[in-house]
């Protein structure tokens, strides 16, 4: 009876801890924003390859580094209304760094361009927006590297939040960025 007892507070006091560290990610209690890196150590250009699943991180054509990716949930082609849960294709420029995102962190990526837009309204339909490069949604950084086991986004590119630490550091506002089939 003992032992059974104490099995059941350790699987109580496990759960709770458990359940703790969702919410503390969740409420991304401790978050802080990453300061740049000096500028000799920025990118000057972002490259998305969506078929190999990829983004590297650039400075006079050297490879600063390299992170695997997850893309929108329909990663074929490019990205041509809302909803469509396609990562845009083209080159575009990261508009704004977002430290209160709503995953851990994100960068806005330009998107839509004028021409994006017009071919949208051509059709009738919105372009869509808010693209980002981003983390883990909140609450859901334990799922680590396994996101990238499926294309998840609504059409960004969704990486770790420790890889993403580390892009948000090295990748200021009005970085070209380039995304690839």
């Amino acid at each position: 009876m003992g032992r059974r007892r104490a099995a059941l507070w350790l699987l109580v006091l496990v759960g709770l801890g458990a359940a703790g560290i969702v919410a503390a990610d969740g409420l991304q209690i401790g978050r802080t924003e990453p300061a740049l890196v000096a500028a000799p150590e920025r990118a000057d250009r972002v490259v998305v390859e969506k078929g190999a699943r990829r983004l590297t991180l650039l400075r006079e054509g050297r490879v600063l580094a390299t992170y695997p990716v997850s893309l929108g949930f329909t990663p074929l082609g490019h990205k041509t209304r809302a909803g469509d849960g396609r990562t845009p294709e083209g080159t575009y420029a990261i508009a704004y760094r977002n430290p209160k995102s709503v995953a851990h962190l994100s960068l806005k990526v330009s998107y839509p361009s004028p021409a994006d837009e017009a071919a949208a309204r051509s059709r009738g339909e919105p372009p869509g927006g808010d693209i980002m490069i981003h983390g883990l949604m909140r609450g859901f950084s334990w799922v680590g590297p396994l996101h990238r086991m499926m294309d998840w986004t609504q059409g960004c590119v969704g990486v770790t939040n420790a890889e993403m630490r580390a892009i948000y550091a090295r990748v200021d506002v009005g970085t070209p960025i380039e995304i690839r089939p």
